[in-house]
């Protein structure tokens, strides 16, 4: 997930390097909500491993 999240952000710098400032906003929003979704389940995993261990 966090592969296409750096994928995402990569094509609004693109966007907005070449002027399409829509596709832009839209690109590194879709790469802002991926990554958040990869910090949530990567905390869930983490916490879930540290209660198996107990």
């Amino acid at each position: 997930m966090l592969h296409y999240a750096i994928v995402f952000f990569i094509i609004a710098l693109i966007a907005a390097l070449f002027g399409f400032g829509g596709i832009a906003a839209g690109a590194a929003e879709i790469a802002k909500v991926l990554f958040f979704i990869f910090i949530i389940v990567a905390a869930v995993t983490f916490v879930l491993s540290l209660m198996r261990r107990s």
